[in-house]
């Protein structure tokens, strides 16, 4: 999951990054405009800070959006992040599960309908996939592919600022890289939501296959 053999070593102070490090993020944003083999080689002319200094989880996410890969965002989403959205999926799929084989028809099929997406994700990082894309978490980053102006960290979060002004949070992952933490609180909601919902599909399941038993 690491790059960080091809960026400089060393620990990240509260520091502005050099001038070289603003240049590289912005011709991570040109990079947008290019498209297949062009990306590959923008890929390999570049030299990332490492995936545990917050510049280093930046770029890269700055990178995969450029390439049109908001899946290769995921493994840069902080933990919470990335655990509610396997949860979704999880609840969404046992939901599914129950409705196809107990609910009658005239009410299963609304539902069917509207877990079916989540539910079938293969994995936590194809539910983001589906979140970046239906509410325009891909979209919000791409409006601010710039350089970075400035870089906060206290602990285990950070902040990157970047020279349009626009501040980053990052929290570092069980894993030693830093997550963004920008969409944690909506996807935590999402599972929650995803939990409260099996539970009442739960009991109406239970209820139908009594009312079917009588």
């Amino acid at each position: 999951m690491s790059d960080s053999a091809v960026g400089p070593e060393g620990s990240v102070n509260d520091r502005a990054p050099s001038p070289s490090r603003r240049r590289l993020v912005v011709s991570l944003a040109a990079g947008a405009a290019v498209i297949g083999a062009g990306a590959l080689g923008l890929r390999h002319a570049l030299r990332f800070a490492p995936d545990t200094t917050p510049e280093g989880a930046y770029e890269r996410i700055a990178y995969a959006l450029a390439r049109g890969e908001p899946r290769d965002v995921f493994a840069y989403l902080e933990d919470a992040a990335q655990h509610a959205c396997f949860t979704i999926r999880d609840y969404r799929a046992k939901s599914l599960a129950l409705v196809e084989a107990s609910y009658p028809e005239a009410e299963r099929e609304k539902l069917v309908e509207s877990y079916r997406e989540l539910a079938s994700a293969p994995d936590g990082a194809d539910v983001w996939v589906l979140f970046a894309e239906q509410r325009g978490f891909a979209k919000r980053l791409r409006r601010d592919l710039s350089g970075i102006a400035r870089v906060e960290i206290d602990g285990e979060r950070a902040t990157i600022e970047t020279v349009r002004g626009t501040r980053y949070p990052f929290r570092r992952r069980e894993v030693g890289i830093w997550g963004l933490a920008l969409f944690t609180a909506e996807l935590v909601a999402e599972a929650e939501r995803a939990a409260r919902d099996h539970e009442l599909v739960e009991i109406a399941a239970r209820d139908y296959r009594g009312a079917a038993e009588r």
